[in-house]
């Protein structure tokens, strides 16, 4: 897609018009270009500061890298002192990565970047997006569709539904630390040259055996392995990437961390992005930062809520809970495919009625599930079963809420008895859903 321009649907802006556009291999890397002039659109939404020009070609690698489709819509009856109509009040991205259900990865339409500037607030421009964008996403064949939400509020109203979580976590990595599992394998600083394929070696190990991952951007391999710093793409000498190796000496984890500072007490390491594609690999990447000198806490943001490490330590009181966070959002765009696709526990059979004020995918589905691998059909006039909304069967999808949860806050209705415990059965796992890709 080079570039698409359309009217912007609103009700109470005439002067606004969208631009679509892919940045391709001829796209202006200059700040007077639209691809700079979007990404500042989209820094003024979250409050970052403009670019730096000497940026700008990195930037629009990674753009391209990820295969991005940018919307921005812009408004051509601003005051002569605004910054012009070059410039969008409005920003929205998108783009396709794996998301591992199971036996399979699916295509995942990511939703990133929204922004509507707050001088264009209530005009309809979001809705206009995003309706025009799912309903599209869907006519090219994509089962689902995916963001992580800066804020809660927005999304519901759109079909979205929380459907992973993470943890906030402290480990206080004094005397009282110690992993109990027997060592295996070796763990060894990286250098820097080194980081980025390693980086993202791994992860591919980590994303093919963890359910509910999301397949990473192009920067996020750098930013992760200091290549590129957390504000722009320089080196960030202050990051560290240590990789732990299996006994046949393969990379099996990895971990990023940067140390707090010394005005921070007690002194603390921050973990950026800590990625293991074994159990034992998981246990051996804290063996190393229990052992980091002069640190007496370790911080991380993204710990799984059934995290294993607290039942590894000599003392779990080392280990606390400081907050839990949604990160995956999903809304379902064609139910046959998107549940045909999944894996499921054991086996049974479920007709399901999805709600979805938009229209998108409601209807009435028949699920049946045999060794785990189900089929879906349209139900006819079959009576169903439960009656889910789509948000609700957004948050079902991956199992990191279950049904019986969903039906006690009123997004899912049974009609027969055993409905909702079949549902339980079919779509629970044994570990959660987990995700660490951010966007």
């Amino acid at each position: 897609m080079s570039q698409y321009t359309a009217p912007a649907q609103t009700a109470h802006a005439p002067d606004l018009r969208t631009e679509i556009f892919t940045p391709g291999a001829d796209e202006d890397a200059s700040t007077d270009g639209r691809f700079a002039k979007w990404l500042n659109g989209e820094s003024i939404g979250f409050h970052e500061g403009t670019l730096d020009p000497e940026d700008i070609p990195q930037y629009l690698e990674a753009y391209r890298a990820d295969q991005r489709v940018l919307w921005g819509v812009h408004d051509g009856a601003q005051p002569a002192e605004a910054l012009g109509a070059g410039h969008p009040v409005a920003t929205y991205g998108t783009m396709v990565h794996p998301l591992n259900v199971g036996d399979t990865q699916i295509d995942a339409h990511q939703i990133t970047a929204v922004t509507v500037r707050p001088s264009h607030r209530r005009n309809g421009i979001l809705r206009s997006m995003m309706m025009r964008d799912l309903r599209e996403a869907k006519e090219r064949g994509l089962p689902l569709a995916i963001l992580t939400a800066s804020e809660a509020t927005i999304y519901g109203r759109f079909g979205f539904g929380c459907a992973t979580f993470t943890q906030s976590i402290e480990v206080d990595v004094r005397e009282r630390f110690e992993v109990t599992a027997p060592r295996t394998g070796t763990t060894a600083l990286v250098a820097r040259e080194h980081a980025v394929a390693l980086a993202e070696k791994i992860f591919g190990r980590f994303q093919a055996a963890t359910f509910g991952s999301v397949g990473r951007q192009y920067a996020v391999a750098r930013r992760v392995s200091g290549a590129w710093g957390r504000e722009r793409p320089v080196e960030d000498r202050a990051v560290r990437l240590a990789v732990h190796y299996d006994a046949a000496g393969e990379p099996a984890g990895y971990v990023s961390y940067r140390f707090a500072g010394w005005e921070t007490t007690p002194y603390t390491m921050k973990v950026v992005d800590l990625v293991a594609a074994t159990p034992s690999a998981y246990l051996e990447l804290w063996r190393y930062l229990g052992s980091l000198d002069l640190v007496e806490r370790i911080t991380w943001d993204a710990a799984r809520r059934d995290d294993a490490l607290p039942w590894a330590l000599r003392d779990r009181r080392c280990y606390q809970v400081k907050g839990t966070d949604d990160v995956l959002w999903v809304r379902l765009l064609d139910v046959p495919e998107a549940l045909g696709k999944r894996s499921y526990r054991g086996g049974g059979s479920v007709v399901l009625e999805v709600l979805d004020e938009h229209g998108i995918i409601d209807g009435t589905y028949a699920l049946t599930v045999v060794d785990g691998v189900g089929k879906v059909e349209q139900a006819g006039s079959a009576g169903p079963d439960a009656t889910v909304t789509a948000n609700a069967l957004g948050s079902l999808y991956l199992g990191g809420v279950q049904a019986s949860t969903l039906a006690a806050a009123g997004g899912l209705t049974a009609h027969t008895d055993g409905a909702v415990a079949v549902l339980d059965t079919l779509f629970g796992r044994a570990q959660e859903p987990y995700c660490i890709t951010f966007f």
